[in-house]
């Protein structure tokens, strides 16, 4: 396996090695984001200051001064309440201790670790990780990492905190970490993972406890029943020897983020799926062709699974891979319901799904593929989505997948994925096989290459789309640099955004710009802000909340000295301030406030993953991942 110069922690490898994510198997041919965007920002004018200020704005981090289509600084995109600015507290220093940083006037209380149990008989969490795969199926999964807040009666202070949890560190799983692996370590690795439905509730201001007794409490796991819809529901390439109907599925893997829907679902993004196989050789050219473009290994992560669980062994299961790499849809208010993967949004390896509506209430599904030179897709719906749920369906089985291809002046269309798009013609037997092959056909149809495409966020106020786009160590090495593509081995990662036509999220075509390219030197060409203290790279979690404010999550080496951190973005000035930093060698993802935004929920996931870290507990032993409540001391609401 080659070492590959990667971000120190933002890896799921088990014992080191290179990030999953930034090893590419995206085949050559189809043009380069990279390529594109500086073309694009060659001739930006919006930057002011001519080619001189493009040039520095490639140096370091600067918010671009208006989205596409807007009307320039300050005119009242992404403003909060009233004229007030959306950004109105202190920005603070990076920090490198062992404990959450927020700015005066904020408290930051940890919440849901690792090993909280939420389930009857509640097993405590035993501080030398020794609690067995019963306990673990009863308590909170391990990586926390996208959720959201789902309130009961409207309520800011009583909902549910739907959670993902992307992956275990094994080693601290159990006291003797790896060694010795049975069967009952592979179940506990396995109930560690999935997606956590809990009720909770404040007691007082800044206080919120589990509600032990709530009939909605739920653990979601890698062996969890599952059933499947859309093309490929009972296609043959879904069936295995212990589900030869292709339709009754167990577990989720490997969930990152996540999309709430109109209708009060939750819509899960299974990313790295692939890490958990052994992969054993012996396939047919269309299995290998298909293992190799969804980057399948002999063995994967470092996952001891396929030595206990014949379903992640290759060699015994074939078809296995393709029953992960789906968006799956829960039901968080029906602890009763069957989770469904939903087929019709394509497989890959999703990051994220944000979920919107277009014209005549279509549903809207934008998801990015997190892998060094793959694609941003979205999904649009047939009808609108009211139609389905009064039918007694589901919005998210009818509609066409596009992927997106980005051209050098700063517009862009969708690309349809279906059997009657030329580029496509038989490719694939049926819709059932394209969608199971989702990123075959995209490479077919010349989608643009990015930076590896983390989450998607949508500002519902001015509707323009954001995605971010962590790093590419490798430009310069498997990408081409020159005048025109001046970011050199792009280290950092960037952030872009772009308007779709008539601002109807169902469009066929958008035009698009950069909004910040991250880096320890942020620039502002117009010299309105003083934002020479907010470096950051690797940007990762994006949400924009309902004031527009845009916070950016990051999870990476930070070109600072700082661990991991969040940030907040005012688009319309170009503003940007550091907002929270977590501890050593953590990932900062996940954010939601409950609906008054008096209260904010951020994850910090893999704290100190090779030592140097005993957070939540303080009390030497062991990190666990957990969420952070953030409050305000004065009961206001959060950034303000």
């Amino acid at each position: 396996m080659t070492t590959l110069d990667v971000p120190e922690h933002n890896s799921q490898m088990q014992h080191g090695g290179p990030d999953p994510d930034d090893t590419p198997s995206s085949p050559d041919r189809n043009p380069r984001f990279a390529d594109i965007a500086n073309a694009r920002l060659s001739r930006r004018t919006v930057l002011g200051g001519g080619l001189a200020a493009a040039a520095t704005f490639l140096m370091g981090s600067q918010p671009a001064t208006a989205a596409p289509g807007g009307n320039g600084r300050g005119r009242g995109r992404g403003r909060g309440r009233g004229n007030a600015p959306t950004l109105g507290f202190d920005g603070i220093p990076g920090d490198t201790t062992d404990m959450i940083s927020v700015p005066p006037g904020y408290s930051a209380t940890p919440f849901l670790a690792w090993g909280t149990p939420i389930l009857a008989p509640f097993p405590e969490w035993a501080p030398d990780a020794s609690n067995s795969a019963a306990d673990q199926q009863r308590q909170m999964g391990m990586g926390h990492d996208g959720m959201h807040y789902f309130p009961l009666g409207r309520s800011s202070t009583n909902g549910l905190l739907v959670m993902n949890h992307e992956y275990t560190i094994d080693d601290q799983l159990f006291p003797d970490g790896t060694a010795d692996w049975d069967a009952e370590k592979t179940a506990k690795s396995q109930a560690a993972h999935g997606v956590t439905v809990v009720e909770v509730r404040e007691v007082e201001p800044g206080n919120w406890e589990v509600v032990r007794d709530s009939r909605f409490n739920r653990r979601i796991t890698a062996n969890t029943p599952m059933t499947v819809s859309g093309p490929a529901a009972g296609h043959d390439l879904l069936q295995t020897g212990y589900d030869p109907s292709g339709t009754a599925l167990l577990g989720t893997l490997n969930n990152c983020s996540m999309g709430p829907t109109p209708w009060g679902t939750y819509l899960t993004a299974e990313e790295n799926s692939n890490g958990y196989f052994r992969r054993a050789g012996d396939e047919t050219a269309e299995q290998a062709e298909l293992l190799d473009r969804y980057g399948y290994s002999e063995f994967g992560f470092g996952y001891l699974w396929a030595t206990t669980d014949a379903r992640f062994d290759t060699s015994q299961e074939p078809q296995e891979p393709n029953r992960f790499h789906w968006l799956t849809e829960i039901d968080p208010m029906d602890p009763d319901s069957t989770p469904t993967k939903r087929t019709a949004l394509g497989r890959f390896k999703h990051e994220s799904a944000a979920i919107t509506t277009g014209t005549r209430g279509r549903v809207v599904v934008y998801s990015g593929d997190d892998e060094r030179g793959d694609y941003i897709y979205k999904f649009v719906g047939n009808r609108p989505w009211r139609s389905y749920r009064g039918r007694g369906g589901s919005p998210l089985d009818d509609g066409v997948l596009h992927v997106a291809v980005f051209a050098e002046d700063g517009t862009g269309h969708w690309e349809p994925l279906t059997l009657d798009n030329p580029a496509l013609a038989g490719q694939f037997a049926d819709m059932g096989e394209l969608l199971v092959k989702t990123r075959l056909a995209a490479d077919l149809v010349g989608a643009t290459r990015m930076d590896r495409p983390e989450w998607v966020s949508v500002d519902t106020r001015t509707k323009d789309v954001y995605v971010s786009l962590t790093n590419n160590r490798n430009r310069g090495i498997d990408y081409p640099v020159d005048a025109a593509n001046p970011i050199v081995g792009n280290p950092n990662g960037h952030i872009i955004r772009w308007a779709e036509d008539r601002h109807d999220h169902a469009a066929a075509s958008f035009t698009w710009d950069i909004f910040v390219i991250a880096g320890a030197h942020p620039y502002d060409p117009d010299g309105e802000q003083d934002v020479s203290d907010v470096g950051f790279g690797s940007p990762d979690g994006l949400w924009s909340d309902p004031d527009g404010r845009l916070w950016i999550q990051t999870d990476g080496s930070q070109p600072i000295d700082s661990n991991d951190q969040m940030l907040a973005a005012d688009p319309s000035t170009g503003e940007l301030r550091r907002f929270l930093v977590g501890v050593p060698q953590c990932e900062v993802t996940g954010v939601i406030t409950t609906p008054d935004q008096r209260t904010m929920f951020v994850n910090i996931q893999h704290p100190g993953d090779s030592g140097g870290s005993d957070w939540p507990d303080k009390v030497g032993g062991l990190p666990r991942p957990a969420t952070v409540i953030v409050t305000k001391d004065d009961g206001g609401v959060i950034g303000t």
